[in-house]
């Protein structure tokens, strides 16, 4: 026997999507009508058709918001982000999305700014007065760092972002993840842990906290004043990437270096090989260059010493040569040679003693007498 179904058969009677959708905006719109709201505008976007998008929220809920160009333009001047504002609105759903959102008639911005702005302006100035954002303490990025950590979600695309542009500029880095919630109730606390976790890291270069793109209420979270001062804490160079271009944070005023997107981020903290390479070779092109010309230079140099060496040398054998000639002139004209050329002839004994008085003569002795042709042998006859 067959146990009836506890669910009743789709064929008994299935809705459609649009009919559900439309049976809720009824009873959404017929339950609670218009009526006024207070809180923090956020996120407004103005279209060319003029309308108006933005969230209305307050510390625990949003709300997402349309006005149209009819009843937007009578606001003036345009709220600014953050301000209090009270709202005319009719709650709907927008059959297309199935998407809750208020039709707004009326906006009156109040004096006051809103409690998340209002937290960002205490956080700011208390963050600015300890010194957090002087530029003179801004640390430089090594410039070639291969071990880097990436405190973000796991799951997020800027996690992709980061490892792919960074295995790409550089194969060999080291990109040590740190995985944190970066939106929601323990978003804070995990993101001040994982800061936390890096500084007890051996041997980092950097360090880049971020994530991708989100509204202004998904990127809350950096704004918190225990965020920006464990990213102030630690102990090497810090990359802030939070969001998109436009998109600014606290952490990116405490941080060393700001950068627009992860992918930019990547590419301000990775060397890039390519770039590397190009700067090797000018480098070494320029070395060359500069010992070639350096070489030339001292091989110039040394022809030039060479040439005065030569000279100098030649000048001092000249020298020489010519007091030498002067001086065997000398000593030619103190020759006794000179005396014999003028017919005076000079007496030796055998042994070369010169005799030179009468009395060294002695009878039978014999002598050589040198005159200017030659020597002659003699003896002496008598005394």
């Amino acid at each position: 026997m067959t146990q009836p179904s506890l669910f009743p058969s789709p064929m008994d009677g299935a809705w459609s999507v649009t009919a559900v959708a439309r049976a809720s905006k009824r009873a959404i719109e017929g339950h609670l009508g218009a009526l006024w709201i207070r809180g923090e505008i956020a996120g407004l976007k103005t279209y060319a058709s003029g309308h108006w998008y933005f969230t209305i929220r307050d510390p625990e809920s949003q709300i997402k918001c349309v006005m149209w160009r009819t009843y937007s333009q009578r606001v003036r001047p345009k709220p600014a982000e953050g301000t209090e504002a009270f709202i005319f609105a009719t709650p709907s759903l927008w059959e297309e999305k199935g998407e809750f959102r208020l039709n707004v008639t009326q906006m009156l911005p109040t004096d006051g700014l809103g409690l998340h702005h209002r937290e960002y302006e205490r956080v700011r100035a208390l963050l600015e007065k300890d010194g957090l954002f002087d530029p003179a303490g801004k640390r430089p990025l090594p410039a070639l760092a291969t071990r880097i950590a990436v405190v973000t979600s796991l799951e997020g695309a800027a996690l992709r972002d980061i490892v792919t542009v960074a295995r790409k500029r550089w194969p060999a880095v080291r990109l040590l993840v740190v995985g944190a919630r970066v939106q929601g109730e323990t978003a804070e606390e995990e993101l001040v842990n994982a800061l936390g976790i890096v500084n007890r890291i051996p041997r980092l270069d950097a360090c880049i906290i971020g994530r991708g793109g989100g509204s202004k209420e998904d990127l809350l979270i950096f704004n918190r004043e225990a965020v920006c001062r464990a990213l102030a804490a630690v102990r090497v160079p810090t990359v802030s990437a939070v969001g998109h271009e436009t998109d600014v944070t606290l952490t990116d005023f405490v941080a060393d270096h700001r950068a627009a997107t992860p992918s930019a981020a990547a590419e301000l903290v990775v060397p890039d090989r390519d770039d590397l390479e190009r700067r090797v070779y000018s480098l070494a092109s320029r070395l060359a260059n500069g010992l070639t010309r350096r070489t030339r230079l001292s091989t110039e140099r040394l022809f030039r010493t060479s040439d005065r060496l030569v000279r100098a040398m030649t000048a001092m054998r000249d020298d020489h040569r010519r007091r030498l000639e002067q001086l065997g002139g000398q000593l030619h004209a103190l020759s006794p040679l000179r005396i014999l050329d003028r017919g005076y002839s000079v007496a030796r004994t055998p042994e070369g003693q010169v005799l030179k008085r009468v009395e060294e003569f002695h009878p039978g002795d014999r002598f050589r007498l040198r005159v200017q042709d030659g020597e002659i042998p003699a003896r002496v006859e008598t005394s």
